[in-house]
């Protein structure tokens, strides 16, 4: 327990130097477009991925990349974690995530977010947030790019019961696009609102993806089925070391 706790501080350093250092010393790109912004995002993602397995002994195996279609498509995942909001920007071509409105505001994260085009929600607002949250992401459907979003609106601790939101199928009726359904266990291995990190190998598995068309009702109950299904499999499965 003492060597995981040496090597989560030091991750957790690592991280936050490694991300001042990138953040600023490419903070000329924000002048530069959008995909030029996003490309410097991927690259502080994979860095973290890295400084995760080196630092912390944590791995992460993602299983169905063949599922991810091309083009637009939505990606509804499960929410631990931290780690699979950062794997998902180095496993997504051109993502636009769905996010609470309080993270834009941060000083240099907050501009990389801004620029990369991710799309915020006023939690508070509802019916408007829900209208405002369509209308930013059909404009990046249209641009060929791909919207992800936490069904349960919040991490979630391993083995909570789940708490599926009505957005996540608003948004499958209104883009009529794929959705592809994500489950993963990463919560063993970076659990919430502790900064101790577990060695062993995280699974995230991309579910073949639901075609537009079901009725929201419908959907909701595929969606919510399939990822707590597999993602209540992977944490049986895969335990930390």
């Amino acid at each position: 327990m003492f060597i995981t706790v040496l090597r989560s501080l030091a991750f957790n350093i690592a991280l936050y130097v490694a991300f001042l250092v990138i953040s600023l010393l490419l903070s000329p790109v924000l002048l530069l477009p959008q995909r030029t912004v996003l490309r410097v995002a991927k690259i502080w993602a994979s860095s973290s991925l890295w400084l995760l397995k080196v630092v912390a002994g944590v791995d992460i195996e993602v299983r169905g990349r063949e599922h991810l279609p091309q083009g637009p498509f939505l990606v509804a995942s499960k929410h631990q974690s931290a780690l699979e909001t950062i794997a998902l920007v180095t496993l997504v071509p051109i993502p636009t995530f769905i996010l609470k409105r309080e993270l834009m505001w941060l000083p240099i994260f907050g501009w990389y977010l801004n620029r990369t085009g991710m799309i915020s929600v006023d939690r508070g607002a509802r019916a408007a947030a829900l209208k405002s949250m369509t209308k930013y992401a059909r404009r990046a459907i249209a641009l060929d790019r791909q919207i992800i979003i936490f069904p349960e609106g919040t991490r979630r601790p391993v083995g909570a019961e789940p708490a599926y939101k009505w957005g996540v199928a608003h948004l499958y009726d209104a883009l009529q696009v794929p959705c592809v359904p994500i489950a993963l266990n990463t919560g063993l291995f970076w659990p919430r609102r502790t900064f101790l990190r577990h060695p062993g190998t995280a699974v995230i598995e991309i579910l073949p993806p639901v075609a537009p068309g079901l009725p929201k009702e419908a959907f909701l109950a595929e969606i919510s089925a399939r990822i707590e299904t597999a993602s209540n499999a992977l944490v049986a499965e895969t335990q930390p070391s």
